[in-house]
């Protein structure tokens, strides 16, 4: 096995036992591949290298029982380091970690953890204590246990208060979402109904405003026709021009040639024209007669008096 990638050299030859002893060997990084096809290698010790940090499949190696990873310059632990349920022993002195992954709570089976030497949280350094000997050691891992499974609990509390608020807000918006589309559907039917009852409006005011054109063109029609009827008095028939007209007409016309003859007679030079000296005598004899019928008729009244 070379050093620092810890490849190029089979690990059965560290193997003694169960126990796979890989430390002082300049490690840069962790041989997990050839780790996990050890399985009977439940007791790892990787000490005094130069690690930094772990991959993440080193979590897969959860046949592990005992651990040493002291002397390395490890910054922090995977996320779900945890995963080692079966791990009891885990040395970790001496190296730089402040922290611990939460999945930490999840070593049931830890009995024994020595975290000395590292710049701790202060509140993990306290709870973790000195670990000078193996009573003291046994404690860390029990209070560090509970320490870590209180972070969790109250992780997953805050996550679940988390994921609630989430719900919740989810839910708000929901809400929010719903009244506004309700108050949008309020608003669209509001719209619609205003503008039916428009249309409705306009509908019966055209309506009216045609009734009334209709009785006001019959009232014309009726105020036309009835005072013409009631203030002039019933005509007579009229009948067919008859025979009396036509002779009143004839007689007429014979009147007024008559009257242009005697007026030709008796004011222009005719009048001494053999036919107009015949008319002349014949009118000064109708007119001396209807003196004599006046003069007759006067003598007649003037005895009724007498």
């Amino acid at each position: 096995m070379s050093r620092g990638s810890g490849k190029g050299l089979s690990l059965k030859d560290k193997l003694d036992g169960n126990e796979l002893d890989l430390s002082l060997c300049d490690l840069n990084e962790v041989p997990v591949r050839e780790l996990a096809a050890l399985p009977k290698a439940t007791v790892l010790d990787l000490s005094c290298n130069n690690l930094i940090s772990l991959p993440s499949d080193f979590c897969s190696l959860m046949h592990l029982v005992k651990l040493d990873l002291s002397k390395n310059r490890l910054q922090q632990l995977p996320l779900d380091f945890g995963r080692l349920v079966n791990l009891q022993h885990l040395d970790l002195l001496n190296n730089r970690l402040v922290t611990l992954p939460v999945s930490f709570a999840q070593l049931k089976n830890l009995k024994w953890l020595d975290l000395k030497d590292n710049p701790l949280d202060p509140v993990l350094a306290k709870v973790a204590g000195d670990c000078l000997d193996e009573k003291q050691c046994k404690q860390a891992a029990v209070k560090v246990l509970q320490h870590m499974k209180a972070i969790q609990s109250e992780q997953d509390r805050q996550r679940q208060r988390k994921l609630q608020a989430e719900r919740e807000m989810e839910k708000k918006r929901e809400a929010e979402q719903r009244a506004k589309e309700a108050l949008e559907r309020e608003v669209r039917k509001r719209e619609k109904a205003e503008e039916k009852e428009r249309r409705r409006r306009e509908y019966d005011a055209q309506k009216a405003a045609k009734q009334e054109m209709e009785k006001k063109t019959k009232k014309e029609t009726v105020h036309t026709r009835k005072p013409a009827s009631s203030s002039r008095p019933p005509q007579p028939p009229r009948h067919k021009p008859s025979w009396s007209r036509s002779a009143l007409r004839v007689l007429l016309f014979v009147l007024f040639c008559i009257f242009c003859t005697l007026a030709a007679c008796k004011l222009t030079e005719l009048q001494r024209q053999p036919l107009c000296i015949s008319v002349n005598t014949l009118y000064e004899d109708v007119v001396a007669a209807l003196q004599n019928h006046k003069t007759l008729q006067n003598m007649l009244q003037h005895n009724s008096h007498q």
